[in-house]
């Protein structure tokens, strides 16, 4: 296999897996495949990239939550990575031919974007993007406190709340018998 002097790799992030195209500079696709959102693959992933090419330049379509472990492998590997939004992705894509929306074909739409492209934004490990704290989304089987009343009208009664319970916040139960916060009569 030989290897080119510049390629641009796109990723498709996903949950569970990512797609990766490689390009070259006339836009030749050199590799694409379904990569799972772990170390080990996404390291081998990477390596096999780096063996077709003197130079990649990276580019996925998320900055945070599952892209997180595949931007941060290749940050620590020196590499340049550009994010081009997925709402972005999602408009060119229908510029480019072949079917539908893919994942394979949205890869190389990032990929051939940042080949084309000067103006997107390069992601470094020190970025808000990628150190942001998320809310989980995953269920819970815990139940969620009620939020706090504001002492109008029947809010403050105990049926009136879910799970029919007072609340365990000490200023919610004193703005539920303080009269000042109930709406007067005019």
């Amino acid at each position: 296999m030989q290897q080119v002097e510049q390629a641009w790799a796109g990723i498709d992030a996903g949950k569970g897996h990512h797609h990766l195209v490689v390009i070259d500079s006339d836009g030749r696709r050199l590799l694409s495949r379904r990569v799972s959102n772990d170390e080990p693959e996404l390291a081998a992933a990477i390596t096999a990239v780096l063996a077709r090419a003197e130079k990649v330049t990276w580019a996925i379509d998320l900055a945070d939550g599952p892209a997180a472990l595949a931007i941060t492998l290749l940050l620590e590997h020196g590499q340049r990575v550009l994010y081009l939004p997925g709402v972005a992705v999602n408009r060119i894509a229908s510029a480019y031919r072949g079917e539908g929306k893919t994942d394979a074909k949205d890869a190389a739409v990032i990929a051939d974007q940042a080949r084309m492209r000067r103006d997107l934004r390069e992601l470094h490990l020190d970025d808000t993007l990628l150190a942001e704290p998320r809310m989980p989304t995953a269920p819970t089987s815990r139940p969620i406190a009620p939020a706090p009343s504001t002492g109008y009208g029947d809010a403050c009664s105990a049926s009136s709340r879910p799970w029919n319970a007072r609340s365990t916040s000490p200023t919610a139960d004193r703005s539920c018998s303080s009269a000042s916060f109930r709406r007067r009569p005019h």
